[in-house]
């Protein structure tokens, strides 16, 4: 019975590994497809967040809109006082000049505040992407060492199996 039970016994580490190692492998599997897909979303969010136009985003278009009105009521208030107090064409081409100036300076300024959101996008994507890059990698490491654990566990049991002999 002492043969029989080491075959037996040694069979069913054998097969105890080889199950072990089939479920660790799905498993890890399962982990590898969640991680694409994450990468594949975090390409998706930089793709569309860096692509952005800036001048097209809501605090954007409300920059310029508040700066639009105030320049049409400067001009208008302009020609007014050019209209009642006797002003020059030139003083309201200069206001309406100094108007123009504000707005390319507003515009300017989404310029500057978009390259400035776009670093932080880019840094945000790296950073991201790195950690999925390493997940995958620590994923790779411990699928190895599952399979070498299995390896082992069944080289032990057909090891114990022999020596039954």
């Amino acid at each position: 019975m002492g043969l029989f039970g080491s075959i037996a016994g040694g069979a069913l580490g054998a097969v105890g590994s080889i199950f072990g190692g089939i479920s660790a492998s799905k498993a890890m599997k399962k982990v590898k497809k969640n991680l694409q897909a994450q990468k594949k979303a975090n390409q998706d969010w930089y793709d569309r967040r860096y692509n952005e136009d800036a001048t097209q985003r809501a605090d954007a278009q409300a920059i310029l809109t508040r700066t639009e009105e105030s320049i049409k009521n400067r001009n208008k208030q302009a020609a007014g006082a050019q209209a009642v107090m006797g002003g020059t064409e030139e003083s309201v081409a200069a206001a309406k000049a100094a108007n123009n100036e504000a707005l390319a300076q507003a515009t300017t300024n989404i310029a500057v505040n978009a390259e400035a959101r776009k670093d932080q996008i880019e840094q945000q994507y790296q950073q991201k992407d790195a950690q999925i890059d390493d997940a995958l990698n620590n994923l790779e490491i411990n699928k190895a060492q599952a399979i070498s654990s299995a390896v082992q566990g069944v080289a032990s049991s057909v090891g114990g199996m022999a020596g039954a002999f």
